[in-house]
């Protein structure tokens, strides 16, 4: 099967699989096998944005833990956010993959400013466009980038690419043996049962917006194509009364 099932997809790429078994910085092996499984699905005519982390180089929940302002730690890692995204773009046009960098923070020396209608646009041209500076606001995580971007460009599906774990468990899978994974969700489980698939804000504008999740491993090669072409891998959340 190399037809696809969704046309236009939100890649979320979370920091943490950047570093690899480093567990800080950029992985270089790593950011060139997600470059090289991204191009594999560019080939089959997706639509791809991108939504990458930054808990590779700095979390704004830790700045705030260790006595810093929120805000503050916020934006540094909104910053850091733009770094793996300009690694990942190097990484791509290495492999001939046309891509733009659009930060939610104005930076003209090394990124686009976030314009709508412009990165519809770059998808439409068969661009792989990468979503950097989170929000633009601080409070607000990756997660929820990715939520707010894909109803803004009308993305089928929000792909959420894990490090190290495959699916939604019913607890840590790593420390509980006894974890069972779910194959289907609904966002209002997510919430209730605090699952800890994404943040509430991010779960409820999904929600609201009828925008699938599919969460997966990305660390098993190939994933990202099998997950666009609706292979059962990972599990799926979606609405209760719809199929997604």
């Amino acid at each position: 099967m190399t037809t696809p099932k969704y046309r236009r997809i939100v890649l979320k790429i979370s920091g943490e699989a950047l570093a690899g078994d480093n567990g800080f910085g950029i992985d270089p092996a790593v950011i060139r096998n997600i470059a090289r499984q991204i191009t594999e699905v560019a080939q089959l005519n997706v639509q791809i944005a991108v939504v990458v982390g930054a808990g590779n180089i700095w979390r704004g929940a830790v700045g705030s833990q260790m006595g810093m302002d929120r805000a503050t730690a916020d934006y540094m890692g909104m910053l850091a956010t733009v770094m793996n995204a300009l690694a990942l773009q190097d990484a791509l046009e290495k492999m001939g993959v046309a891509t733009r960098v659009q930060s939610s923070i104005h930076m003209s020396e090394v990124a686009e400013p976030y314009i709508r209608r412009r990165a519809i646009r770059h998808l439409e041209k068969g661009r792989v466009v990468i979503f950097a500076g989170g929000t633009g606001n601080p409070f607000f995580s990756t997660d929820t980038t990715a939520a707010l971007r894909a109803a803004e460009i009308e993305a089928e599906v929000i792909l959420m690419a894990k490090n190290g774990v495959d699916g939604v468990y019913t607890a840590d899978p790593q420390k509980d043996p006894t974890a069972t994974k779910y194959s289907e969700l609904d966002f209002m489980q997510v919430l209730n049962e605090g699952l800890g698939v994404m943040d509430s804000t991010a779960a409820s504008l999904c929600m609201d917006n009828d925008i699938p999740l599919l969460v997966f491993a990305l660390n098993e090669e190939g994933n990202i194509r099998r997950a666009v072409l609706g292979e059962k891998i990972g599990t799926i959340v979606g609405k209760g009364d719809t199929n997604a």
